[in-house]
């Protein structure tokens, strides 16, 4: 039974491992490292993949998440970046990196950005988890919830911070999605790019660990971060002089030197060998549907979004393939989705989008009839 048991724990390994071969595979391949995935931030596709979905511990990546719910409170104006917090007993004997913060001490929401972007300092992030819902039981409540919201199955949050010992778990995948929504943050995107700070009136060194932050030209943000059961894990993304941006994900890598050189070299692999590009469906295109049982015999159709998409940077323009009924049945609402349009590059689906309605249709009915048959006669 054990023997069995093994055999099929193997299968399922390899079924969540799955995925496309990174094209760099002696760079950044799945060679040392336990899980990656790289991932285009306008559209969240994953272009590249190896082991996204098998849960690890996170680490001190753990904080992408705090840092989300400090951007939230942010943007609705709950906190200021010059809203001074006080630090609380909570910030005792804190392990880990500090920036030797001492119960009762006042500092600013701006400078525990600081360390926690620049220092990932955990006396920091509880002081900002009291400050955003005054309670860390509380804000770690909110963090789960938070990626619940975001559709994360396989992540679970029991501190701010992220120690090896708070047992805090997620996937390349949902690590690359948490990332994709700090990034839709401007409130905090300055923070990552500093390499070097001070904070505390200058009491306090801040160095990141992140090399990439003053070495790498397309550098956007994230963190790299290491421990015992998390291994040296970086998440970084890499933006383009035209905008294009780029997440990568690396998660177990042996040392911190390779996760960094894998993270980079993803990144840049992606902006050599793909292009964001809308795909293009024009409502002139689309030919009115029969309706039966209608007040009109036949309605107009939209397409609802135009889309963009990633592609290969040597393929054409996706073909597109509209799916519709023969016909359609009264009552119909406006905006009411009633197909699709799907566009593949070859045999590859890289978007779709809705056809809906582009006016409403009410039902048939003898009132109607009596009407039409009235103006009718008096025509």
């Amino acid at each position: 039974m054990r023997r069995i048991f093994a055999i099929f724990a193997a299968f399922l390994l390899i079924a969540m491992c799955g995925g496309k071969a990174y094209a760099e595979g002696e760079n950044a391949g799945n060679e040392g490292v336990s899980g990656y995935v790289l991932m285009e931030v306008s559209t969240g596709t994953v272009l590249e993949e190896y082991c996204p979905d098998v849960p690890v511990n996170i680490g001190h990546l753990t904080k992408l998440m705090t840092l989300i719910l400090v951007a939230e409170d942010l943007e609705t104006g709950k906190i200021s970046p010059d809203t001074v917090l006080t630090a609380s007993q909570s910030v005792s004997g804190t392990k880990g990196a500090v920036i030797w913060l001492e119960p009762g001490e006042q500092i600013t929401v701006d400078e525990l950005l600081r360390g926690v972007i620049i220092g990932n300092a955990n006396d920091a992030a509880l002081v900002l988890a009291e400050g955003c819902e005054q309670s860390i039981e509380n804000f770690v409540s909110r963090m789960n919830s938070e990626a619940f919201d975001l559709g994360l199955r396989s992540t679970a949050f029991h501190s701010p911070c992220g120690y090896d010992s708070d047992g805090n778990t997620s996937t390349a995948r949902e690590i690359a999605i948490i990332c994709r929504k700090l990034a839709s943050y401007d409130n905090v995107s300055k923070y990552f790019k500093i390499w070097r700070d001070f904070v505390r009136q200058g009491r306090t060194e801040l160095v990141s660990e992140n090399s990439l932050t003053r070495t790498y030209k397309r550098h956007a943000g994230f963190k790299v971060c290491h421990g015992e059961e998390s291994g040296y894990c970086a998440a970084e993304c890499g933006i383009s002089g035209s905008g294009t941006a780029f997440i990568s994900v690396v998660l177990g890598a042996q040392d911190g030197e390779s996760a960094e050189k894998s993270a980079k070299t993803l990144i840049d692999h992606a902006h050599s060998a793909y292009r964001v590009t809308p795909v293009m469906f024009p409502d002139e295109m689309m030919k009115p549907i029969p309706v039966r049982s209608g007040t009109e015999s036949a309605v107009l159709l939209r397409i609802k979004g135009q889309q963009t998409a990633v592609l290969p940077r040597n393929s054409g323009e996706p073909a597109a393939v509209v799916v519709l009924p023969d016909y359609l049945c009264a009552p119909l609402r406006k905006g009411q989705p009633v197909g699709t349009v799907a566009f593949y590059d070859g045999k590859n689906l890289v978007c779709e989008t809705a056809i809906v309605t582009a006016e409403k249709v009410d039902r048939l009915s003898f009132n109607f009839i009596a009407r039409k048959l009235m103006c009718n006669v008096l025509e």
